[in-house]
């Protein structure tokens, strides 16, 4: 099969290959999934360049990466059910642990694994559902309904910020979002009520102005950088529910702001979500979907030999979308 490989870290042009290896062979309790789109996240770039403290070389001979893909299963090991051949899935942690993801024609993972896609989903959409699909509804309803609730998602332009401002206004919420100037657009036309600048001087003054009684829930993707901005805008006992923080990854937070607000600090890591939540999470998308409520968007679609430049594209300040890999 076709795919595409890393055996060192550095820069995507640098190490990226692109050849012809064995077609997988699912085990006990696999599926093998014909890939037709492969998803591409930051992580993906980040975990190539080398970019995780201690981390100094890839954990295997060749990593094929990507998390996330869409495509159909097309053969299965002992235990699943042969029923299952042909059906259209979408897929999480394909690479996460293991050294084959969804760069590839082909990939063999457990079965919970592969999501039986809802009907009619474009598998475009599919491959956009594991990372900044379920990141965006676990931050948005981890701590459970929203409705009547004031919401702040900062980067609301980003994929993750742009599903979890779409989610939560379907859930019931006042939505509040910040993002560049370019994205202010495109922040608004997924539902946003307020959109603001994050670089504007005034911006807690603003968001003030805009839920005078204080945010409840804030999702956050540059929680180090936006601690002492959350300190003043949250409601007592409201909840930051923090997916990254890649700016400063060692924050000095407002421990008194924190503390007299009591604020709860909820850090997401998808990778690691207990099936049960996943399951609920993965519920949510797909009722979210089929309701017409969530269009996830895709900034750009490359082939599987470009995988080089979808890594150097999804690190691009200014992306809209995801970005994915047609193979």
């Amino acid at each position: 099969m076709r795919a595409a490989w890393y055996s060192r870290f550095g820069p995507a042009a640098d190490v990226i290959e692109l050849g012809e290896i064995d077609t997988p062979r699912p085990g006990p309790g696999e599926v093998r999934v014909k890939i037709a789109y492969s998803g591409v996240n930051p992580s993906d770039a980040k975990a190539r360049g080398g970019t995780r403290p201690g981390v100094t070389a890839p954990p295997y001979d060749r990593v094929i990466p990507h998390s996330d893909g869409a495509g159909v299963i097309d053969a299965v090991g002992d235990g699943i059910d042969a029923a299952r051949i042909g059906q259209p899935v979408w897929l999480w942690n394909a690479a996460w642990q293991r050294p084959y993801g969804t760069a590839a024609e082909y990939v063999c993972l457990p079965e919970a694994q592969a999501v039986a896609m809802p009907d009619g989903l474009d598998p475009k959409l599919g491959a956009v559902l594991g990372i900044p699909g379920l990141t965006a509804a676990q931050t948005v309803f981890g701590g459970g309904d929203v409705s009547g609730q004031t919401v702040l998602v900062s980067g609301g332009a980003g994929a993750v910020g742009h599903n979890a401002v779409q989610l939560a206004k379907w859930g019931g919420a006042r939505v509040i979002a910040t993002c560049s100037k370019d994205g202010m657009k495109h922040v608004h036309a997924a539902g946003a009520d307020a959109v603001f600048d994050y670089s504007d001087p005034d911006l807690a003054a603003q968001i003030d102005g805009a839920a005078p009684g204080g945010i409840d829930r804030a999702i956050e993707v540059e929680f180090g950088v936006n601690a002492p901005l959350l300190g003043e805008v949250m409601k007592p006992m409201g909840t930051i529910a923090a997916y990254g923080s890649g700016k400063d990854m060692t924050p000095t937070l407002p421990f008194g702001a924190f503390l007299f607000k009591a604020l709860k600090v909820d850090i997401t890591l998808i990778y690691l979500l207990k099936q049960r939540e996943r399951d609920a999470i993965i519920a949510r998308l797909h009722a979210a979907l089929t309701a017409g409520a969530l269009a996830p968007a895709i900034d750009a679609v490359l082939p599987l030999a470009e995988c080089a430049k979808a890594h150097e594209a999804v690190m691009t300040p200014g992306r809209t979308g995801a970005v994915l890999l047609e193979i």
